[in-house]
């Protein structure tokens, strides 16, 4: 339910001494919506923008945040994201199980739980304007209790902005999530990012994560913010992934040195 402007902070920051290249999932921000909606499309989609715009054997670090992470995994074994990603960061996003995994409902895990969570997660009803009750929602099922109200009404207002029908059908693509095995796939360095209050991919999926990956370089988890890390913990995000180009991208005067 996000768009680029989730990633404003990181896009502000790197770009003064690095090129960043973001563009919104389709159904999203200014991306037009499409019939054709699953795992593989949006492992399409994030080939054809790395073919799009890096060069034959030019690489980049790719970040991706929740459904973002799940296109990583999605597009792990596909070509021209092994010809041009030299590292990934991962940020709040899981493989497999979101529905039964997420602490959203808060009773016990097990079909009921489960059941309630994916009513939630997959109404078709309209989020409507951004009230302070939708900021309260919002907040309490993506966010940390000690999030600043303005990035609370930043998230409310990029969330509400996502049409009902796009979030609706997206959902369904979630709940039967299985990138179990892009994970395994994913074998160029890989950081991954969690909030302790993430109640949509909650840290016990990060760790799967960091287990299964073939190249983990580490999981930080983060106190008290919730699902929505760029946002809630700008920096640190951005500290992530000038980590992990300073670790992994060579760059021409490197090159010819």
């Amino acid at each position: 339910t996000c768009s680029t402007a989730f990633w404003a902070a990181q896009i502000r920051d790197l770009a003064a001494d690095h090129r960043v290249i973001a563009y919104d999932q389709r159904g999203h921000g200014r991306s037009p919506a499409s019939p054709a909606c699953s795992t593989d499309t949006l492992a399409d989609d994030l080939e054809a923008v790395l073919e799009a715009t890096l060069a034959p054997g030019e690489r980049a670090v790719v970040a991706g945040h929740s459904m973002g992470g799940m296109t990583v995994m999605a597009a792990s074994g596909r070509t021209a994201f092994r010809e041009h990603t030299a590292a990934v960061l991962l940020c709040s996003t899981g493989s497999s199980q979101l529905v039964a995994a997420s602490t959203v409902v808060p009773m016990r895990p097990g079909r009921l739980r489960t059941w309630l969570t994916r009513r939630i997660l997959g109404s078709r009803a309209p989020l409507g304007p951004v009230t302070p009750l939708a900021r309260r929602i919002l907040k309490y099922g993506t966010m940390g209790p000690a999030s600043a109200p303005h990035m609370v009404e930043a998230c409310a207002r990029i969330v509400h902005a996502c049409p009902r029908t796009v979030r609706h059908t997206w959902s369904q693509v979630l709940d039967l999530l299985d990138l179990d095995h892009g994970v395994r796939d994913l074998d160029v360095p890989t950081a991954v990012v969690v909030g302790t209050a993430d109640r949509l991919t909650p840290p016990a999926q990060a760790r799967a994560l960091a287990e299964a990956l073939p190249h983990c370089t580490g999981l930080t988890e983060l106190p008290g913010i919730g699902h929505m890390t760029p946002v809630e913990a700008p920096e640190l995000v951005t500290g992530k992934i000038r980590e992990l180009v300073h670790a992994h991208i060579r760059v021409a005067s490197e090159e010819s040195a």
